[in-house]
């Protein structure tokens, strides 16, 4: 993994870049071998508060978390929980499906192989596009796609459907359900 630490309103020392690394780094033993990914690390202060913010994206996953806390390592340590978190979340349920398709047990190790998401930013003064991301349509039902908006904390998810081919979106509704929108043609 290649680090990329970010401070904002905190100077990034010595001590707290090795901390964050070393706890990070924690996560390389639920793959097979170390992702050759780079590790997005932002960290900020406002009030009195630390905030640290991490993005690993990786093969047909991207994890993120993001914590608020009044101490900075004990942020770090939330955030690494987080993660850990989604990674085992997501592993139990790329293994059920593939045990239910009959396929190997490491369908995980298998998935990091293939491409990786390609994320772009770009600037754009049209208008109020302030921020422009491309990356690839990974073919999933909707049960998974809702999976990976949770894991990602967004309210919408954008995926090409399995069955049908098509783009769709799923999106966390106000009542706490899930919506999906598919194109009419």
């Amino acid at each position: 993994m290649k680090f990329n630490i970010r401070g904002e309103n905190i100077e990034v020392t010595g001590a707290i870049k090795e901390y964050v690394e070393k706890k990070i780094s924690k996560l390389e033993r639920y793959f097979d071998s170390a992702p050759n990914t780079d590790v997005h690390v932002n960290l900020s202060v406002y009030n009195d508060e630390q905030r640290i913010e991490v993005t690993i994206p990786m093969t047909n996953l991207l994890l993120r978390g993001e914590v608020q806390h009044v101490d900075l390592y004990a942020a770090v340590d939330l955030v690494v929980d987080k993660l850990e978190r989604q990674i085992r979340k997501h592993k139990t349920k790329i293994n059920r499906k593939f045990r239910q398709n009959g396929s190997p047990k490491h369908a995980f190790a298998e998935m990091e192989k293939e491409a990786r998401l390609a994320e772009d930013e770009e600037d754009e003064n049209q208008l109020e596009i302030v921020r422009t991301k491309r990356f690839n349509l990974k073919p999933m039902d909707s049960e998974e796609a809702i999976l990976q908006m949770d894991m990602l904390g967004h309210e919408f998810f954008v995926f090409t459907n399995d069955d049908s081919g098509e783009t769709n979106v799923v999106y966390k509704r106000r009542d706490g359900k899930y919506g999906l929108i598919e194109p009419h043609v």
